[in-house]
């Protein structure tokens, strides 16, 4: 609820990507998970559960002896002191998948340290990721919270089953790397090879006539204003031309 929900809400906040007003209207018949949704659900899915699972071999079957303990889903031995250490080095690293894919996923094709390809700025990455704050700061915060989670005594092995960690901060952390590695090549493969472009397509693409949600409203209010007062303008000389 903590880790998943918050920032959930913060990409109900997100502002409509650069090119929005060029695209053409959505296909409802599609539903929402188009296909691309469908193998971006799957191919994250793989590799965030790769690296979890490899974590948690890594500590009990490479680093440690491979003792699995007995009864440790009931509560903590001395037996069970390799599992609680894999468990925790395992939720830390879940938890931070789960955060970082919500910054990933706020453009399911560009990558996330250029999310608009018309800044200048070099290092772009600060600026997008803080631009919604609601979901910044629910990442953060999120992240922040597996560690009283793994720390706290009594808190940590008999709700959660687990025990602090040392060593295994550099299995979760590597986790974290390489998931997102693999999103961006992901997201790299499609932009390369035009996979699903035409899921967001644009219509009459112009290298410098890009608009967002915003430009593009104030565009069009003031095309509108300016045909309706030549209307008015029009229909005036008509009229006057009547009454002569």
């Amino acid at each position: 609820m903590i880790t998943s929900g918050p920032p959930a809400f913060g990409l109900g906040l997100e502002k409509a990507v650069f090119n929005v007003m060029q695209r053409p209207p959505h296909d409802t018949r599609q539903g929402v998970f188009s296909w691309q949704i469908i193998v971006d659900m799957i191919v994250y899915g793989l590799i965030m559960g790769t690296v979890c699972l490899l974590t948690f071999v890594i500590v009990v079957f490479g680093v440690g002896d491979g003792n699995l303990g007995h009864d440790c889903n009931r509560g903590y031995s001395d037996s069970c002191n390799l599992v609680f250490r894999a468990r925790a080095a395992v939720f830390a690293e879940l938890t931070w998948l789960i955060l970082i894919s919500a910054w990933e996923i706020k453009s399911i094709r560009r990558s996330m340290f250029r999310l608009d390809p018309r800044s200048t700025s070099r290092f772009p990455i600060f600026k997008d990721l803080y631009a919604n704050k609601f979901l910044f700061y629910a990442v953060v915060i999120g992240a922040v919270i597996v560690f009283p989670c793994i720390y706290i005594p009594g808190f940590n092995d008999k709700v959660f089953k687990q025990k602090p960690i040392t060593w295994e901060w550099a299995l979760s952390v590597g986790g974290v790397i390489v998931f997102v590695a693999g999103m961006e090549l992901w997201k790299f493969v499609k932009r390369t090879t035009g996979w699903f472009a035409a899921d967001e397509a644009d219509p009459n693409p112009r290298k410098g006539h890009l608009l967002d949600l915003k430009q593009g409203f104030f565009s069009f209010a003031r095309t509108l204003s300016r045909t309706t007062s030549m209307g008015k303008a029009t229909e005036k000389e008509t009229n006057g031309g009547n009454t002569v």
